[in-house]
This record gives C-alpha cells, structure tokens and sequence, in this order.
C-alpha cells in the first residue's frame, strides 16, 4: 500500500469509464474441514444462496457477447457468516502479474481514443511490450476465446487463495469450476455470424435454459497446496500468468453450484452488485499474490465511486447474515438507521463493541518464516524469463491433441494479426509465437502473410 503510484492509476482507472454489471445456490459435496473451517463448507449436503454474474470483460454493456474475450464470472456467496466473493475469470491465467499494468492492459484492449474503435495496433503494441500474458493469449485466442454458451463453460479463481483454520494453519489453493455438461466452443467464423444475428446469445442461451427448468451446474473443485512445498515449488505460486498442472496437484472437489432462478429485475439485481474479492468470510484467506491485493482495494473503491459510499446496503449486495459495523455508517443514501446512537468511534466505554474472539493467536499472526519467504518472492512481478514460455509451450500441445484446433488457433491469430498497421510490430508480435514453438511461429508468419496479399 506504499505504492502511491499503484493506487493512484487504479483509483483513477475505476473512473475513468462506467462498466456493466442468475440466482442459485452452492451445495457442499464433499467433506473439506481438515483443510477450512469456512462455515458455509462445514457440513456435506449445506446450502448457501449464490448471485453470478457473467459477463465479456473488454465491450461495453450492449456488445455482442460471442466476441473473443474473457469472460468474468462474479459469484456472491450470501453464507452465514457474511458475503464471499469469488471475482473469477473463465481462463486459469491472465495477461499480467504486476498491477500497476492492469490499467494499461484493460485500455489497450477497449477503443482507440481517437478513432472509437477496437485496433489491433493498441491491443498488440502492449502485449508485444509485456509478454508476460503469452500464455493467456494462447487461451484467449484458442477456441476457448468463443465460448458457446455460459452453460458449457468452466470458470477459475486465477489467484492462488488460502483455505484456512481456526488454530492458524492454512493450504493454499486454487478454485475450478466446472461444469456438468461438457464445454463448448464457437469457432472464429461461427462466433461472428452468431454475434450478427443475435448479440445477446449466451445472456439469451442462460436465462431461458433457466426459465425452462433445465438448471444448469457447475462442479466445484480446489487444489491444494501446503505452505512448504509452495517455498521449494518450480512455478511462483502467485504469479497469475501460471496454472498449478493438475499432475503436481490434483482437483479435489468441494461442492456445486445450480442456477435455478433468474433475476427478477436484471437492474437491481444485477446491474447493481458489486463483486470484490476483498469480501470475505472467515476460513477463506488472500495469498500475497500482487495482482489480488490490489483487486482488494481497486473493486470496493470502484463500486463507491459507481454505485456510491453505501453501495453495500443495495439488497443485491447486502448479506444475509447479521452485520453490526457501527464504524461504517452516513453517506449519501443512507436508508437504514444508521445505527441510532451507538458510538461511532472504537473502544468505546459508555457502550463497548463486543467482537468475536480469536479462537487462537496464531490465526491472525504473520510473523513467520513462510511470510518471510513471502515477502521475497513476490517481488517477481516484472522480470521475464525462459519459464514464462514453458506452460504456453504446453498449452499449444494440449491444443494439438483436439484435431483442428491448433489450425484454428493460427486462424484466429492470424485473422488479428493482419489488422496491425504497424509492419514492425505486426513482426515482433509474430517472433512472440516463436518462443512458443518454433513450427506455430512459421505456420503463424505463412498465414498472415497470406491476408495481406
């Protein structure tokens, strides 16, 4: 938080535009309390209201939403122990781990300022600049860039986060959704007849698999890591732009998610809910992944600037369960009673504020050897190396064993590629594919070349 720089771009990125905004519920399937004593995930067979919210990243509200892109996936957990968010994407990785280039990430991919346009030039002259995201292009322009339907896609946490205990312990985890009925994907010329002829697909596609009671689920797994073998791990656990493979630590599931109502008004339902990953529960826990602790503090200030100081009160964002935080209170729009005359200010005598005790002083220590380590590493954020081609390399031979798939990738990329003005960045964002592999970065130079004549 010393970083003033850091806050100052992404507090005034929040205002710089104003972004948009299904019911169901999470079901525990699996017993996970020797690794949490998040109460919501105490019991198998437990049940917790969930909000979701899933939507493009990049267009603008109104947009054709079978464009490529990312696709967010916001989750509003109402348990019983206050509100969890999961702030998710449907990729495992994302284009940067530093977050004072988050700002500039988001913006290369929106409009030129000049012409109110896409343009592959802005969108290339980043990603040429800090190719650290290599590995998220390869996901984003693969078929998985051109979901389906919302239906047959999986959604990841990304960040590394903590499950954790009352006696203090905690594992590391990461977050899979994914769903029941299989994943499906648009190919580039499909996708964009689809967004001609009817924009609204997959928002259309959700809602009347809903309104037909053909509920849609999501499987709900974690991997888990325990804090030693993150000190010695080959992949820096917080580096966002890098998965966890599944041979080194396996998916194991903890619940599912169903959509069984839609929202009765999509405004107050959805457009204003606020998701942040910075909403939390006890037994849910933030690494000290960089990009996270930011989102913790750019999400909460974003929603006070778009939906004002009380946004927290809009029933869509309220929990469910009790909250007495006399500490937080006035604002425009205040509509409750703003806690009557209960002291404002801590450690009062007249009328002291009772917290919940600490079930033990280890559970809110830090001064570790493990947050030693921590403080280290994550200092990685804006050095490259050899490693960070390795699990795109990876992914480019998983897309090798679907039949078409790695055609269709060189097809997409390269149908992007031609659109660059800038013949020498247009060649410098081609010799980023060859770090990859050597024969998609020739296939890659043939196939752009051949748009171009």
């Amino acid at each position: 938080m010393q970083d003033t720089q850091l806050l100052e771009t992404l507090a005034h990125f929040s205002r710089e535009r104003i972004p948009e905004r299904a019911y169901g519920e999470f079901e525990v399937t699996h017993d996970c309390t020797d690794i949490t004593s998040a109460s919501f995930l105490n019991k198998v067979g437990k049940k917790t209201k969930t909000l979701l919210r899933i939507s493009t990243v990049g267009p603008e509200r109104g947009s054709a939403d079978t464009v490529r892109d990312v696709h967010g996936w916001g989750m509003k957990l109402y348990t019983d122990e206050g509100n969890l968010d999961w702030v998710f994407n449907n990729t495992p990785t994302f284009f940067v781990r530093d977050p004072i280039k988050f700002p500039s990430m988001n913006r290369s991919h929106k409009r030129h300022p000049k012409t109110n346009m896409p343009n592959a030039d802005m969108f290339w002259d980043f990603h040429v600049g800090n190719p650290e995201g290599i590995h998220e292009l390869m996901h984003l322009f693969s078929d998985r860039g051109t979901p389906a339907s919302l239906r047959h896609m999986n959604a990841y946490s990304g960040h590394t986060y903590k499950f954790t205990k009352e006696d203090g312990s905690f594992k590391y985890i990461k977050v899979h959704i994914k769903t029941t009925i299989g994943v499906k994907n648009f190919d580039r010329e499909t996708a964009q007849k689809v967004a001609g002829e009817n924009p609204d697909h997959l928002v259309q596609d959700l809602f009347d698999a809903i309104a037909t009671g053909k509920f849609p689920q999501w499987n709900v797994y974690v991997q888990v890591m325990d804090p030693s073998e993150a000190e010695n791990y080959r992949w820096n656990i917080f580096d966002m732009t890098k998965v966890w493979p599944h041979e080194d630590y396996p998916l194991r599931q903890i619940g599912r998610l169903t959509l069984n109502e839609n929202p009765s008004n999509y405004f107050t339902d959805i457009e204003q809910a606020a998701f942040s990953p910075s909403n939390m529960v006890p037994g849910w826990a933030p690494s000290a992944d960089p990009m996270l602790q930011a989102r913790m503090f750019a999400y909460p200030d974003a929603a006070r600037y778009r939906l004002g100081t009380n946004y927290q009160m809009l029933p869509t964002n309220h929990a469910l369960a009790p909250v007495y935080c006399p500490f937080q209170r006035d604002g425009f729009m205040n509509f409750t009673r703003n806690y009557g005359d209960d002291p404002n200010y801590v450690n009062s005598l007249l009328k002291p504020t009772h917290y919940k005790p600490a079930s033990c002083p280890a559970a809110i220590s830090t001064i570790t050897e493990h947050e030693k380590w921590v403080g280290d590493v994550v200092t990685f954020t804006s050095s490259l190396g050899p490693d960070d081609f390795v699990q795109a390399t990876g992914l480019w031979k998983v897309l090798g064993k679907d039949p078409g798939h790695q055609d269709r990738f060189i097809g997409n990329l390269a149908d992007n590629l031609s659109k660059v003005q800038h013949s020498q960045l247009r060649k410098l964002a081609i010799e980023l594919f060859d770090g990859v592999d050597e024969d998609l970065g020739k296939r890659l130079r043939v196939a752009v070349e051949g748009l171009l004549k």
